[in-house]
Formats: structure tokens, sequence, C-alpha cells
């Protein structure tokens, strides 16, 4: 494998790239870039910071990757990005690194970032992700894996997405949402169990339906959320993984979930 790089790109001295790594005309990497193997950046892409990348990503004209965090807190040195592997980042994607020395803004691997989309400082973003164009997601979020947010989708700073939900398009997110649901609007408000992405997700008839009990018991039925809970505890699959995944995501949140 052989590395190949435009004459018109700038590769700052003490950028480390790998076998494989393709950088287009007039693409930017700045000296505190690591970039793994078989890595394609895109002309007019720029990736800079204290950034590692890890194998295999394509990131496209115009991205963005590992600038300065917006947040008005920041007081220098070197916060860090950290990328994994397999994932499209398209035009236009903004991915801050963290605000703080030290601390680091997470992206997993195998995920799909469509156009315009923001990833902000802090953020741990799991693996197999879809933003698409124009979502958002404010600092110190958390995306569990297999997340989808449609497009101009909003999500708060410090709210958590859990696996497999789907956020819909122009939602804004100001608390949890929990894992393998459907949530939707502005104020956005739980609507459904994601069916599609647990069919997709290779979940059983059973585990469907245990996703269906979950949300009409936290969202259908006139129960507090103590009883709530106390009800999906007890239920006689409780030790599902829809179920544990469930009741792990309600225990770590500190924001409340949306309703």
């Amino acid at each position: 494998m052989s590395t190949e790089i435009h004459p018109t790109a700038i590769i700052e001295k003490g950028a480390e790239l790998a076998d494989g790594v393709h950088v287009g005309a007039y693409a930017y990497i700045g000296s505190k870039v690591r970039l793994g193997v078989d890595n394609i950046v895109h002309h007019h892409a720029t990736i800079d910071g204290n950034t590692s990348v890890g194998v295999g990503n394509s990131f496209f004209p115009y991205s963005c990757i590992g600038l300065q965090t917006q947040d008005l807190k920041y007081r220098g040195g070197h916060p860090a990005l950290k990328i994994g592997d397999n994932n499209i980042f398209r035009e236009y994607t903004t991915v801050h690194c963290a605000t703080h020395e030290g601390e680091t803004t997470y992206v997993g691997s195998h995920s799909y970032f469509l156009a315009y989309i923001h990833i902000a400082h802090n953020c741990n973003v799991g693996d197999y992700v879809i933003m698409s164009n124009n979502a958002t997601i404010a600092g110190h979020v958390t995306l569990e894996d297999h997340v989808n947010l449609a497009g101009f989708a909003g999500v708060h700073q410090f709210c958590r997405i859990g696996q497999y939900a789907m956020l819909g398009g122009w939602s804004k997110i100001v608390q949890d949402v929990s894992p393998f649901m459907i949530c939707d609007g502005n104020p956005a408000v739980m609507r459904a169990p994601n069916k599609v992405g647990l069919e997709r997700g290779g979940f059983t008839h059973e585990e469907m339906e245990l996703a269906r009990h979950i949300f009409k018991v936290l969202y259908m039925r006139d129960l507090n959320r103590s009883e709530a809970i106390s009800q999906i505890k007890n239920h006689p699959q409780a030790d599902s993984r829809i179920i544990q995944a469930t009741l792990s995501f309600i225990d770590k949140s500190t924001r409340g979930l949306t309703s």
C-alpha cells in the first residue's frame, strides 16, 4: 500500500500518515494529526488539532475535523479528538476537539455522517450511528450504538440518546431519549418503539414485543416514573437485553427522560 498525497495538499510537519492514506488536492492536515491505514482525505478537507483517526475512514470535501472547540470555556492546550474505523464524513461535516486539556471527544466506528452535521466538544458517539443532513449534537452529548438522527434534529448539551433510538426530522431534544424508541417533534415526545430499527438490528419478535411493552408502561399508562420502572423490573423477562439496557439507561439519566 502506498500513501498518495496531491502536490497541492498541505501536510504540516509532525503529522503521522500510515500506509495507504490518500490526500486530495488542497486538503490540510495539521501537525498533531495521526491517520491510520487506508484513510481517504478528499480535496479541500481539513483535519487538524490533537486528532487520532483509525483505519478506513473517508473525509469528503470541506469537512472540518478536529478543530478547536466552540466552547467559551476553552483556555488553550491540546484537548483531543479520537475517531475509530470505517466512518464516512460527508461535505461540511464539523467534529470538534474537547474543551480542556486531557479531555477527548470520541467518535466510534462504522458510522455515516451526512452533509453539514455537527458533533460538538466532549461528545461520545458510538458505533453504527447515522446522522442525516444538518443534524447537530451539542457539547457532552452521548449517542449510543445504532442511533439514527434524521435531518435537522438537534440535541441539547449533556443529553443521552439510547441505543437503537431514532430522532425524527427537526426534533428538539432537551432530555434523554430511551433506547429502542422513536422520538419526534418540537418539543419532542416519544412516539413508538423503533420497530424498523430493531428488525434491521436482528432483534427477535419477542424482543420487539418487550420494547412495545416498555413503551406502553413508560409513556402510555397513567404511572409516575417510579411506578413504571417497578413494573418493568417485575416483568417475567426482566433479564432480557431489552429490559436490562432500558433500566441501565434510566438509572444513569441525569437530565430526565423525554416523555
